[in-house]
């Protein structure tokens, strides 16, 4: 959208703007393929020479109008939409990484994506150093070599709720010649836009509350344009030398500040796959359009909650930084002072099997792997999605064995806190 438009409506009107007699609501172009009228014409495409569509793999209408939706809303120049979240985080790190590199990374991270980075990715030859995100600068540059080509965060952990200091994470990276990555789904754009403090690549996964429904998994990566590739030349050569696939084209003297995304979809997206269905772009769209409605709800009523819980005497610790008595606090109010997400730690006086049971006894929370959706749901991640991370690696990841996460839904939050008060009175 050509006019500066604030970010509510953003996410109802960005990315499709309909000409005279076309549909008001973005379609979906559910085709593999597209036509043309000369070979000349399609053979342009493949060169890279012009833009458009020829098969949906690489990209789609209904997709890139989403993508071009989340790119307004991050205040980026152009994005991409993956068929899942642990796609976009790979296609993010993957476009400026080869074998024989390296990248830092929070430890407190999604455990999912932590294998990514620790088992996945080492099998390919990059290697990845977690590091403590609240120690000082120069304990982090210390994970440094002259191979590494990216940091990495997620700007609220999950499932452990940690904040990062993105102005730190930037000055850091900076300072090294390489950009910052932040994850970014569980602030999302209503509540925080990473590039506004110096970071340079914002990956989400859409299924979360972009989506908002539990309906579609997606992913997406954004870049702001503002890194300078070419500045670095020596350590981005997929970006800044020929690229023989496309007859010697260089990304950064061709696209500019769309390089680094023309990249991950002419060469990635084109060699890998895992884009997003055009039928799952039509669904996330839909959450899109309601965004800036229901993140201030979850977050509402998981303050609430929260506050609840810190005076609850069966409960043993809680982490949401819209506490006041939280460590991130004060990092909250700076990056997120208008709320940070609906999702809520916490561990319980005793035993894992009593806090087990309090799951179990659960009437309206239901216990799933999914989070940050309309619903409230719970999960044990020690029994769960990091079940295969021993008590040591949970606590380098920022996970206690005890943490309960808590997915705060936009269900009336007195009927939630009933559900949770009836669910402790079984312990």
């Amino acid at each position: 959208m050509e006019q500066k438009f604030n970010k509510e409506t953003l996410c109802v009107q960005a990315g499709w703007t309909p000409k005279k007699g076309e549909p008001r609501v973005l379609p979906i172009y559910q085709s593999t393929t597209f036509k043309y009228d000369t070979s000349e014409q399609m053979a342009r495409l493949f060169d890279l020479e012009d833009s458009g569509y020829f098969y949906t793999r690489l990209q789609n209408p209904t997709n890139d109008a989403v993508a071009a939706k989340i790119a307004a809303l991050e205040g980026g120049v152009g994005a991409m939409l993956t068929s899942s979240g642990q796609a976009a985080n790979f296609y993010a790190v993957f476009n400026i990484c080869e074998a024989g590199d390296h990248f830092v990374c929070s430890s407190t991270i999604y455990g999912g994506t932590f294998n990514l980075f620790a088992v996945t990715m080492k099998k390919l030859g990059i290697e990845c150093t977690f590091i403590d995100a609240d120690a000082p600068e120069e304990e982090i540059e210390k994970a440094f070599r002259p191979n590494t080509k990216c940091l990495f965060g997620e700007t609220i952990s999950n499932p452990g709720i940690n904040v990062i200091d993105i102005e730190k994470f930037a000055r850091i990276a900076h300072k090294h010649g390489v950009p910052l990555i932040v994850d970014n789904t569980f602030a999302t754009p209503i509540n925080c836009r990473p590039f506004e403090w110096g970071a340079d690549i914002v990956t989400h996964s859409t299924t979360k509350y972009m989506d908002g429904h539990a309906t579609c998994v997606g992913g997406a990566i954004v870049d702001s344009g503002n890194f300078d590739w070419d500045a670095h030349a020596d350590k981005f050569p997929g970006l800044t030398q020929p690229d023989e696939s496309y007859h010697g084209l260089t990304y950064t003297k061709a696209f500019g500040k769309m390089a680094y995304m023309t990249k991950a979809t002419a060469q990635l997206m084109r060699d890998l796959g895992s884009i997003q269905s055009p039928e799952n772009a039509f669904l996330l769209n839909l959450g899109l359009e309601t965004l800036h409605l229901r993140v201030p709800r979850h977050c509402e009523n998981a303050q609430k909650i929260a506050e609840w819980l810190e005076a609850n005497p069966k409960v043993k610790w809680v982490n949401y930084c819209g506490l006041k008595s939280n460590k991130y606090y004060e990092l909250a109010q700076k990056y997120m002072p208008n709320g940070s997400c609906g999702v809520i730690a916490f561990g319980l006086e005793g035993t894992r099997e009593e806090a087990i049971k309090f799951m179990d006894s659960l009437k309206l929370a239901c216990i799933v792997t999914h989070v940050a959706d309309a619903r409230t749901c719970v999960l044990h991640p020690a029994s769960h999605t990091h079940r295969q991370l021993t008590d040591e690696q949970l606590i380098e990841a920022g996970v206690a064995p005890d943490l309960i996460r808590l997915s705060v839904g936009i269900e009336n939050v007195n009927d939630i806190i009933a559900d949770l008060e009836q669910a402790m009175a079984q312990v």
